[in-house]
């Protein structure tokens, strides 16, 4: 933790490996810390480290202008202490159900002089090994792009690595895409204060042969510049999440540019976020006169604009909420993100859960038929609904009946139909083969009887419904996770086998599918998926005369074990939310806090 500086007898002091809610919920180690005299504090840190819990701890102290009056614990910007027992300090995986790497296998440590001298000779020497050439050394940085867009190492004779992510959830996927370029290399990895590094190194070596030799600075980029206060080869200012914002060298140099014009600009302090996925911009004082909307440049990159954060085209979302500002003093808020935010309020920002709704319904019918679920999760999560792009004509059966030459059931007699005045449109994200959404009337009758397994047949139209989604996700996205139910499962089951092939266009945490079926796809068959999923179907001796207690167990058997969850009720076609079912899913969600 990075703390104010302070005089000879007030000082600030932070043990790297106590934690804070703040700290839990995303990135690294600078977040709060012990203010007071430098002699108490150096009491206080034997105090503590007489304890055996303590052994190895990394205390550090600095020092910052006095304090005006009495006003100390303001002044110093730690007013209170919060001390949580938590099972990770940081989340490298965006899916709590995985194991996390074994911390034991991290990379070796650097001081801050060892790891300056390796910059300084690089090609030539690095831990006794000789290097061919450059080639084999590269420096990675740890953290998140809007940290490294104020400051970062640049050796010149060094390739460094800039992942250009969200959040530090999101580094194990680079990592996984870019292994050809770490194989076989010596690699350097630095973040804030080193605790991103211990994960991440452990996670780079247990992809195994040729991922060997990873080392990491320890104390990070805060003990390198107490050892080089004129930068070294750091340039710019360090990201910490305390009031600072930031911290530099004494080298002025601006590493930054304004998100707008593009001039020199470091200043973080007005904490302005982009509009779709909340991540901190760089917009200097003159543009943010003419805007108050801002797009990072990773939206960008995805095709997203000023423009997409209105609703989405032709209506068809039936529920959109703004996202809340976030306090001024939390950590990053992304929305695939590894870590929900909070609003002004204190409180966690609610999780988004995109809603796909059934066959032959609509997100109005949808919403009425889960609010329930809704009112019970309102503390934690917004669901919002939205119509499938397939609209499909009403279908009637008088009660008169004759037989019909290709239907072996018998059929109804043809009779005038129910008045279309306020029947609300029916939608489908697949459709039965040679289905045609254009038609002369709105109303036709039935071909025959309703068959319990006609959605065996409903396969196609898959692709409309994917770009459509697609489009949902760009206009009012992002979302936390996907909820899909009996069609609408088969249908975000589909999306979740997609993922790898998806990102930057359709990304979520989690997805639950209920009463879901698997769809006949190449995907489906090409390994498990990996997505952190909750499962709720009809037992063996459920009620649900819809979804086969079967097909919904094979869904969920595509999808990997450790990141999955069954939750079996003897009810319906419906999602139960009475206990214990519904403590089930609010335990499921809350695993994503």
């Amino acid at each position: 933790m990075s703390m104010m500086k302070l005089p000879d007898e007030l000082s600030t002091m932070e043990p790297n490996n106590t934690t804070t809610p703040e700290q839990q919920d995303d990135d690294d180690d600078d977040e709060h810390g012990v203010g007071g005299k430098l002699g108490s504090l150096k009491k206080h840190i034997a105090e503590v480290e007489s304890n055996s819990l303590f052994h190895g701890t990394d205390f550090k102290l600095a020092t910052s202008p006095r304090p005006i009056g009495d006003k100390v614990a303001r002044e110093c910007g730690f007013t209170s202490l919060s001390i949580r027992v938590v099972k990770e300090l940081v989340t490298l995986h965006s899916n709590p159900l995985l194991d996390p790497p074994e911390i034991s296998d991290a990379g070796k440590h650097l001081s801050a002089l060892e790891f300056h001298s390796v910059l300084q000779n690089a090609g030539k020497t690095l831990d006794t090994e000789n290097l061919a050439n450059n080639e084999q050394l590269v420096l990675l940085d740890a953290r998140n792009l809007y940290e490294t867009r104020i400051g970062k190492f640049n050796a010149p004779s060094v390739e460094t690595l800039d992942p250009g992510i969200r959040q530090y959830s999101d580094l194990p996927s680079w990592i996984d895409d870019n292994a050809d370029n770490l194989r076989g290399k010596h690699v350097l990895m630095y973040c804030t204060g080193g605790i991103r590094c211990e994960m991440a190194s452990a996670y780079i070596r247990s992809k195994g042969a040729g991922f060997e030799n990873v080392f990491q600075l320890f104390g990070g980029i805060q003990r390198y510049l107490e050892q080089f206060p004129g930068g070294g080869f750091f340039k710019g200012k360090n990201f910490v999440f305390d009031h600072r914002i930031s911290v530099g060298s004494s080298d002025t140099e601006i590493l930054g540019s304004c998100l707008l014009c593009g001039l020199p600009f470091d200043d973080y302090s007005s904490r302005l976020r982009c509009t779709h996925c909340r991540m901190l911009v760089l917009v200097c004082y003159s543009c943010r006169k003419e805007s108050s909307v801002f797009v990072c440049e990773l939206c960008k990159k995805h095709g997203k604009d000023i423009a997409s954060s209105s609703s989405v085209e032709n209506g068809r979302s039936e529920e959109i909420s703004a996202l809340a500002e976030l306090n001024i003093d939390l950590l990053d808020a992304n929305l695939s993100f590894n870590v929900p935010q909070r609003q002004d309020n204190g409180h966690r920002r609610k999780f988004r859960i995109l809603c796909l709704h059934g066959f032959r319904q609509n997100a109005s019918s949808f919403k009425g038929r889960t609010a329930s679920l809704g009112k019970k999760l309102k503390n934690i999560a917004e669901l919002v609904f939205i119509d499938a792009p397939h609209e499909l004509p009403f279908i009637y059966q008088p009660g008169v009946t004759e037989s019909h030459q290709n239907c072996a059931s018998p059929l109804p007699l043809k009779a005038p139909p129910p008045p279309s005045l306020h029947c609300k449109k029916k939608f489908a994200w697949l459709v039965p083969p040679n289905f045609s959404q254009s038609s002369e009337t709105d109303w036709k009758i039935a071909d025959c009887p309703f068959d319990a397994f006609q959605y065996q047949q409903q396969t196609d139209g898959l692709e409309v419904s994917l770009a459509y989604l697609k489009d949902i996700f760009s206009q009012e996205g992002p979302f936390d996770g996907i909820l899909g139910f009996s069609q609408g499962a088969a249908m975000a089951a589909a999306v979740c086998a997609r993922l790898g092939m998806l990102k930057g266009e359709m990304e979520f945490r989690f997805a639950i599918l209920c009463s879901g079926f698997a769809l006949k796809l190449p995907e489906l068959d090409s390994g498990l998926i990996k997505c952190p999923s909750l499962h709720i179907f009809g037992s063996d001796h459920g009620k649900d005369r819809q979804i086969a207690n079967q097909a919904s167990e094979v869904l969920a058997s595509l999808f990997d074990d450790g990141c999955s969850v069954v939750i079996q009720h003897e009810s319906g076609h419906i999602i139960p939310t009475r206990s214990p079912y519904i403590d089930q899913i609010k335990e499921f969600l809350q695993r994503f806090l």
